[in-house]
């Protein structure tokens, strides 16, 4: 660790995914960077071979791969077990749940560190959702104190993650779960980012605007591709490497043809598919 906080000592549990069992450059970026702020435990949900790990094994004091199924949680599942198993748990002061279901990091991760560091709870979030009856911490990022991660209920809950029928049972169960948890031991947890509901995924420049070094993946598709402009933006304006390595794996996993018609501010192409997607999910209620 040799972060300019190199007082902290962080364990990230860190959960892949690939369709091809690829490593790519966006992820090989994401572990390098935050390898400069603490440990790194790799899973991969996916048969990913040797010579892929090898990408990203520098970065990382143990990383490895095995098709589960159980989406990141069970991941960060084996991750923890790995950490517990071999006694490294206590030497962390904080542990940090992190997933490549975003981007990033986009900038210089130092002053976002600083800030998760410092919210004053015993979990915190890069992002907190927040909605009329449940709230919780986005799972893609988040710090867990010493009382948390060294408790017998926590081992509980993270070596009881089992696979789901879908991916909402898995966010109900475990990312809603999480929060619930912490909140019924008695503890606390907050964020750096407050966003009402789908806010993440709808609004991505104004997310990176205010600061946070991350834009989710599903921002590449969402809404029939309507929100390329917004993405473009982001590209433009992030630092050069986190640029070049992120359209990089965009190419490889969207396709070259799809990023081009992606990135566009044309008002006119954006506002078509709003309307696409708009008729689309109108028809899909009507079934």
């Amino acid at each position: 660790m040799n972060d300019a906080h190199s007082d902290i000592r962080r364990l990230f549990l860190f959960a892949g995914y690939s369709a091809d069992g690829v490593i790519d450059t966006a992820l090989v970026h994401y572990a390098k960077n935050m390898g400069h702020f603490g440990d790194i435990v790799l899973y991969m949900d996916c048969n990913t071979p040797e010579s892929e790990l090898s990408k990203v094994k520098p970065y990382c004091i143990y990383a490895t791969a095995a098709r589960h199924g159980e989406y990141d949680f069970g991941s960060y599942k084996r991750a923890y077990e790995y950490a517990r198993d071999n006694d490294i748990l206590r030497k962390y002061d904080y542990v940090y749940l992190v997933n490549d279901s975003v981007f990033g990091p986009l900038f210089d991760m130092s002053n976002i560190m600083q800030k998760i560091d410092s919210v004053p709870t015993d979990a915190a979030g890069m992002v907190v959702s927040t909605h009329k009856t449940h709230s919780y911490m986005e799972s893609w990022f988040i710090r867990l104190n010493k009382k948390i991660f060294t408790s017998d209920w926590f081992n509980e809950f993270i070596s009881g993650v089992t696979k789901q029928p879908t991916k909402n049972r898995v966010t109900v169960k475990y990312e809603h779960g999480l929060s619930d948890l912490i909140h019924n031991q008695g503890l606390s947890w907050g964020g750096v980012y407050t966003r009402h509901g789908r806010y993440t995924y709808n609004k991505p420049k104004q997310l990176f605007k205010d600061g946070c070094p991350f834009v989710k993946k599903s921002c590449f598709t969402r809404h029939n591709g309507s929100l390329g402009g917004e993405i473009k933006y982001i590209i433009q304006h992030a630092d050069n490497n986190a640029a070049n390595n992120i359209m990089n794996a965009a190419n490889l996993i969207y396709g070259h043809d799809y990023m081009q018609r992606f990135l566009t501010y044309n008002p006119i192409k954006i506002l078509g598919r709003r309307l696409d997607y708009a008729l689309t999910k109108i028809k899909n209620r009507k079934k």
